[in-house]
């Protein structure tokens, strides 16, 4: 059928093909590059920071040794309200593996103002600190309540402000409790526990920390002593009474004390 456009009889004009110009430039899209991200080495800190309460590890150039800090309440197996300033074990104990494996950390010092919390997350940390190879020093500032009692022994020497307190109070129990003989009988063994543990890794009696520990009518609604900085030295719970300075002189000479007894060990 002809086209409307042609007549009859007529041939079909050629259509020209479309040359592009060389001076008219084709839009077609240019691949851009990412930039690189640089590395943001504050922000990290920062964020380390608020989730574990310090710092990296340090390197050789900076220190030698390991700053770990119990602040606030002890967190277990239960997780608190997120208005409550907590220290968690799961946070502490991979701090403490990697100090020890650490080659250039060669002490630990330990920063304490604690109210307590739970028990047996408390023993753990209080035994992850007593077996390290490594010097370690605690330090208690503020308070180291309840299950921070048996943290802050478990160093190598231990130092108390003047004005920090500790509180020594029986094991209790949250949530439900069974009213059988057997209920006592384990809090009797964990509150052993947390005896042997103590007066093993202390200068304090047996009967004396059990004496403090069952005292009435010093603290207005529990069973208990709360003991200060200087009674702390007196009846051997703590070894001194100082502050951060005194901390970290007497953990540098544990350090240098142990690199005196390693190379004599080669020597001979």
């Amino acid at each position: 059928m002809p086209n409307r456009m042609q007549f009859p009889g007529s041939q079909p004009i050629p259509q020209r093909p479309i040359i592009p110009s060389p001076f008219v430039q084709s839009e077609q899209p240019v691949p851009q590059t990412p930039e690189p991200q640089t590395p943001q080495p504050q922000k990290a800190v920062t964020e380390f920071i608020q989730q574990f309460g310090q710092t990296n590890v340090p390197t050789m150039s900076e220190s030698n040794f390991y700053s770990l800090s119990i602040i606030g309440q002890v967190e277990g197996h239960l997780q608190l309200p997120p208005q409550n300033k907590t220290t968690k074990y799961e946070h502490i104990i991979p701090q403490l593996v990697a100090a020890e494996q650490n080659p250039q950390i060669e002490g630990v010092l330990i920063i304490i103002n604690t109210v307590g919390g739970d028990v047996e997350a408390g023993l753990a940390i209080a035994e992850m600190i007593a077996s390290l190879s490594k010097p370690t020093v605690a330090l208690v500032l503020g308070g180291g309540h309840s299950i921070g009692v048996p943290i802050a022994v478990s160093a190598d020497y231990s130092f108390i402000a003047e004005t920090a307190t500790m509180t020594i109070h029986p094991v209790r129990l949250t949530g439900l409790v069974i009213g059988v003989a057997e209920s006592f009988d384990y809090l009797e063994k964990m509150q052993d526990r947390i005896v042997n543990f103590v007066t093993r890794h202390s200068k304090v009696s047996e009967d004396t920390f059990r004496e403090l520990m069952l005292k009435v009518g010093e603290l207005t609604q529990d069973v208990g002593t709360n003991v200060g900085g200087t009674k702390a030295v007196e009846c051997g719970l703590i070894d001194e009474v100082g502050g951060l300075g005194s901390a970290i002189q007497e953990l540098k000479k544990r350090i240098e004390a142990k690199k005196a007894t390693e190379q004599q060990q080669m020597i001979q």
